[in-house]
């Protein structure tokens, strides 16, 4: 079959023309298409698809296992994360300082999803089921990219270090209570080599997020600095691509090559999206990068 790529971001993010979902989760040379430009481009855009929740779940399950929503979020046990601000009981919107919009605003913290998992993601598969007229947008940006962009004597440090990963520390940063205990049981810290290297194309890349806290090694404050210091190059003006929703469309990124960040919207429009996320195998490159080590 023929598909056509465009490449939208800077050096990466493609939008897919010709194939669907459809297509990936009942043809196998549709899925070997696909699975190529995602390797090479970190990023697809399918633009007005027919999803479902169980379209979107069998597409995803082409690439790997699919994760199960984590503890105390919407979805949670099912292979389904509900973001949204609409109150499932009331139909109406959560009002101001509700969890769901709190939890909306850690993820426009720049990140990468379930590193502070084990195993943690391959990727993820997002759909817009209800935009808001404006606002609302995900960014994007390439730590393969950014890795290249590196001084080669940072790279060599960089490669065999060990970052460590929580979801509490993140949530932190916009609420002290925001992660509840049993998140925090279920989510322990866990560390993770700080380079991922792709196996199909042997090309490295920068792996943290706002979920990162220390460093092997280092010292808390010069731990956090590091990080704060290559999430600004990694996002730096000019490296990143922001993506303006539709209804309809389904966005694949790399968890392993990349961080996103969502938009805020309106407060009184309504946002609803679905996203799956696929889990890492040895085969994805993930047995370089253990032995996970969960804090003790």
């Amino acid at each position: 079959m023929g598909i056509e790529v465009e490449q939208l971001g800077p050096g990466f993010f493609a939008e897919l023309r010709g194939v669907g979902l459809k297509d990936v989760a009942e043809r196998d040379d549709a899925y070997a298409l696909v699975r190529a430009a995602f390797e090479e481009h970190s990023v697809l855009l399918f633009r007005d698809q027919p999803v479902t929740d169980e379209l979107q779940a069998a597409y995803s399950k082409r690439f790997g296992p699919l994760e199960t929503a984590k503890a105390a979020s919407l979805g949670e046990g099912t292979p389904y994360s509900i973001l949204t601000n609409i109150d499932r009981a009331t139909g109406g919107l959560v009002p101001p300082g509700h969890k769901e919009e709190l939890r909306a605003k850690a993820n426009q913290l720049w990140h990468t999803d379930s590193c502070f998992k084990i195993p943690p993601a391959l990727a993820s598969v997002l759909s817009a089921r209800i935009v808001p007229p404006s606002g609302g947008e995900t960014e994007f940006a390439s730590t393969r990219l950014a890795w290249d962009r590196l001084p080669a004597s940072l790279r060599v440090k960089l490669e065999h270090a060990y970052a460590w990963h929580d979801y509490a520390h993140s949530r932190g940063k916009i609420a002290p209570q925001l992660a509840s205990e049993r998140e925090k049981a279920a989510m322990p810290p866990v560390s993770w080599r700080m380079r991922w290297r792709n196996p199909e194309n042997g090309r490295d890349a920068l792996y943290i997020a706002s979920h990162t806290f220390a460093i092997d090694s280092m010292t808390d404050d010069a731990a956090q600095a590091l990080i704060a210091e290559l999430t600004a190059l990694a996002t730096a003006e000019g490296h990143t691509y922001q993506h303006r929703w539709r209804a309809g469309d389904v966005i694949m990124w790399d968890n392993r090559a990349g961080l996103h960040r969502g938009r805020p919207w309106p407060a009184d429009k309504p946002r609803h999206m679905v996203r799956t996320t696929i889990t890492a195998t040895d085969a994805d490159g993930l047995a370089e990068m253990w032995p996970a080590r969960a804090a003790a």
